[in-house]
This record gives structure tokens, C-alpha cells and sequence, in this order.
């Protein structure tokens, strides 16, 4: 073959050895591979802090690279479904989240409801979460959407934390939220509501996000058939694998519970304070030039 294409030997088989991978290279590939396979939706800028903290000097291009040769980069599904009903006479409130600047737990909280399907019903789903450090720290399933559903997740997260008056909680404009009995709870915590305004999902981003995380590697991962199976693994996911173990790129690719522990250590003496309200001025003030009656 050398021969044929007037290539000299030595200059191929140089040539060859130079392509060959080491035995570094395969020891990396192979942590990729573990790691893709553990966790098939983890994306490569997870899997690259994942082999870093195994003690790998490797890049997120590099990582990329490898698990695109191996066909190991996760494929997403893009899918939409609206299921808030905010046609009712209830009290609406106006959105203070997107205003709010968060520094500390217990500041922020975000809840929604979904829905699951079975093999043979529909169940649903709510959820409560800190949007400082992205935990679920309440949630409920029930066969129905009562509001009862959303405030067994409510009753969950107050237990669970015990938050201080001045509490933001966010919400969208859905019956449940704004009914008349979960409107009380959280006023007896004293805490501040807020709701998304109509058609904008986004501005409940943290709990849309947390919704497709959940479907996507724990509820479409497998076939359930009965909501009792369902919340035994919901049990599992969330409180092992979501808040204890899984990264997020928010939060300095740190799990919630990690990123509550080290914010608990640097954290002075000081005290809890509410979230901040921050509002664009609309009016321009100059300071130098004298005021005129």
C-alpha cells in the first residue's frame, strides 16, 4: 500500500502511532462513558465537572468531542402543554419574582402544578421550590386538581422549612393558587404573593425548568402503571437524586443541597432579611443642575 501511494513506510507507521490513542486518553474515555451511562440525559458540560472532580485535567470541548464520537451526547425533545386555567373572579396579584433579588433561602419560593400520565389515568403533580438554591422542598400527588393538591406541597414546604414572614411566593394565575383557602395559609405565614401574568410561562422559569428535568429523566424514563409506584420513585428522584446529587449549572454546577451546605458556611451572624425589590426609574434625575420652583 506504501508502495502504491509512494509513501514511505517509516514516515507511515510515525504517522500512525502518533494517531493512536494512549493509555490516558482511554482511561478518560472510559470515565466519560461511566458517567453518560449512569446519568443518559446529563449534557457535557455536567459530565465534564463529573471527570474533573475524578481528577481529570480535561476541557468541556474536549469532553464534547469524545462523547460525539461515542454517540453519547443526550438528544432533547422539545414538548408544550398549557394546563393553567386562570379564568376566575380570584384576586390576582402582580409579579414581584421578577423584580425580587434573591440572596438567601426562604426568600423565594416558586410552585406550579403538572400532570402525569398513566397507564390507565391521569394523576398530578405539585411542586414548591427555593428559587435561591433550586431545591424541592415541597410536593404532593393526588388524582385530582383541587386545591387541596397544592397545599398539601404548600403544608410540605412550610414544614420542611419553617420560613420567616416576608416570604415572596410565585406562582401562575391558576384556580388553586388564587383560591381563597391558599391564600390564607400563606397569609398566616405571613408571606407575599406573587403570580406570573396570562400566557407567559417563563416567568415561572425555575418551576417549568425543574417540571422538564423531572420529566425527562425520571417519569418518561420508565413505564408506570399505578400512582403509588409513581410517588415511590418521585420519593426517590427528588429527594436523592434531584437535591442531593444532580448538578445545576445555576448554581456552579452544584447540587441544591451542596450549594445550601457551603452557603451555610460562609454565611455570617447575620440576619435573615427578605428579598429586595429592584424597579427601573422611568424619570431621569439630575443631581447638578439647581431645582426651579
Amino acid at each position: 500500500m506504501c508502495e502504491l501511494t509512494a509513501v514511505s513506510r517509516a514516515s507511515f507507521y510515525r504517522h500512525w502511532e502518533s494517531k493512536a490513542p494512549t493509555e490516558a486518553e482511554m482511561a478518560l474515555r472510559d470515565a466519560i462513558q461511566r458517567a453518560a451511562v449512569a446519568d443518559r440525559f446529563c449534557g457535557y458540560r455536567r459530565i465534564a465537572i463529573v471527570v474533573q472532580r475524578e481528577g481529570y485535567q480535561v476541557g468541556v470541548k474536549r469532553v464534547r468531542r469524545f462523547m460525539k464520537e461515542d454517540n453519547l451526547l443526550a438528544v432533547r425533545r422539545k414538548k408544550f402543554v398549557a394546563t393553567t386555567d386562570s379564568d376566575h373572579d380570584f384576586v390576582v396579584y402582580p409579579n414581584l419574582a421578577e423584580h425580587a433579588i434573591v440572596t438567601d433561602v426562604n426568600q423565594l419560593w416558586v410552585a406550579d402544578i403538572t400532570y402525569v400520565r398513566l397507564l390507565a389515568e391521569f394523576v398530578y403533580l405539585a411542586v414548591v421550590l427555593d428559587a435561591f438554591s433550586r431545591r424541592a422542598v415541597g410536593w404532593a400527588l393526588r388524582r385530582h386538581l383541587q386545591t387541596s393538591l397544592p397545599l398539601a406541597a404548600l403544608e410540605r414546604a412550610i414544614e420542611t422549612r419553617h420560613p420567616s414572614p416576608g416570604l415572596i411566593h410565585h406562582s401562575d394565575r391558576g384556580t388553586q393558587y388564587a383560591s381563597n383557602d391558599y391564600v390564607k395559609r400563606l397569609e398566616s405565614i405571613e408571606a407575599v404573593m406573587s403570580m406570573s401574568r396570562p400566557a407567559r410561562p417563563w416567568e415561572n422559569g425555575r418551576c417549568e425548568s425543574f417540571l422538564k428535568t423531572l420529566k425527562k429523566e425520571e417519569i418518561n424514563a420508565r413505564p408506570y402503571r399505578t400512582m403509588e409506584e409513581l410517588e415511590q420513585h418521585l420519593e426517590e428522584f427528588i429527594e436523592q437524586i434531584y437535591n442531593r446529587v444532580r448538578l445545576h449549572s445555576a448554581l456552579g454546577y452544584r447540587s441544591p443541597a451542596e450549594f445550601e451546605q457551603q452557603q451555610a458556611l460562609h454565611k455570617t451572624e447575620a440576619k435573615w432579611l427578605p428579598a429586595a425589590l429592584s424597579f427601573r426609574r422611568h424619570q431621569e434625575i439630575y443631581p447638578d443642575e439647581p431645582f426651579l420652583d
